[in-house]
């Protein structure tokens, strides 16, 4: 393993001196400046891009100011690509703690006029490329007992957004994917979190106004990236960040109201629906399992007739 990188002090006490970080679609826009940010803090980098030349020009940025980077080629969906990408990383340094999961493409249309080789198209690079990625490095994580892993999501997947159908099912996707390898990584002290950007990208341009991509940029975006990529990072995080402005999203449960069957069942959910979707007293289950046993638990609380 190569020394770590020193490169950048920081005032702060949140350093990643000695960790290895492998970001997808680091050749421009929020990769790159989560790469940047990475290296900022001391992490040595491996910048994957489509192409190779996006990636090295942003992995001499990292060296000129003193850091460590290698940049390798690569479409995340393929298998081979990247198990190569991963070998190497993992023969240059001996480990890989960190995944951003960041690489992705926009494919925009309404659903009406959206072709479903779009739609694949978009699922196959956000949610299978995290997936392929994912599965590459897991086991090295385990066997270390350290990893750090971040899905990128988007306001799309968790709110909706008119014409990204496509973008935004698969990055509602990766918040399931998320919940579920946080539960399965906790032994292994890996953890694992969902950012949600706004950022002014090649992807956003001609969609958001001039004066919000004055403020919305890249750079703004990466210090909750850093975070979650620390020693002293929370797991089964969903982080909204933009212009610097950060916010926690969640996947919450509301109050469960009895309901009970008979012929007349929908229409008595029907009467009950202000209850049903009452906010008041919504919780965050730790797993799925906790639905399932506030149902139970509803109908065993329920009053004896």
């Amino acid at each position: 393993m190569n020394a770590p990188s020193t490169s950048h002090p920081c005032p702060s006490q949140l350093r990643l001196d000695g960790r290895i970080a492998l970001v997808t679609g680091a050749g421009a826009g929020l990769g790159r400046a989560h790469a940047l940010a990475l290296a900022a803090r001391g992490a040595s980098v491996v910048i994957n891009d489509l192409h190779l030349a996006p990636a090295e020009a942003v992995a001499e940025e990292v060296r000129a100011a003193g850091g460590v980077a290698l940049a390798c080629a690569g479409s995340v969906t393929e298998e081979a690509a990247v198990q190569a990408m991963v070998e190497q990383a993992l023969g240059r340094f001996g480990r890989i703690d960190i995944l951003v999961n960041n690489a992705g493409i926009l494919r925009d249309k309404s659903f009406a006029k959206m072709s479903l080789d779009d739609f694949r198209l978009v699922v196959d690079v956000h949610l299978m490329g995290a997936v392929v990625c994912t599965k590459a490095v897991w086991e090295t994580m385990r066997a270390q007992q350290f990893g750090r892993i971040v899905f990128t999501t988007s306001s799309s997947g968790l709110f909706g957004n008119f014409g990204q159908a496509n973008y935004g099912a698969a990055k509602m996707a990766l918040v399931g994917l998320m919940q579920t390898l946080s539960i399965e990584g906790e032994k292994a002290n890996i953890r694992v979190n969902c950012l949600a950007p706004t950022a002014a990208t090649a992807m956003t341009q001609g969609i958001l106004p001039p004066e919000a991509l004055a403020v919305l940029t890249p750079e703004s975006v990466s210090p909750g990236l850093v975070y979650l990529v620390s020693d002293e990072a929370p797991t089964r995080a969903i982080l909204n960040a933009g212009a610097g402005v950060f916010a926690a999203s969640h996947v919450g449960l509301g109050e469960p109201v009895f309901i009970g069957g008979g012929a007349d069942a929908a229409d008595r959910v029907a009467e009950a629906w202000p209850r049903i979707s009452d906010r008041a007293g919504a919780i965050v289950p730790r797993n799925g399992m906790e639905q399932s046993m506030r149902e139970v638990g509803a109908v065993q609380a329920r009053p004896v007739r």
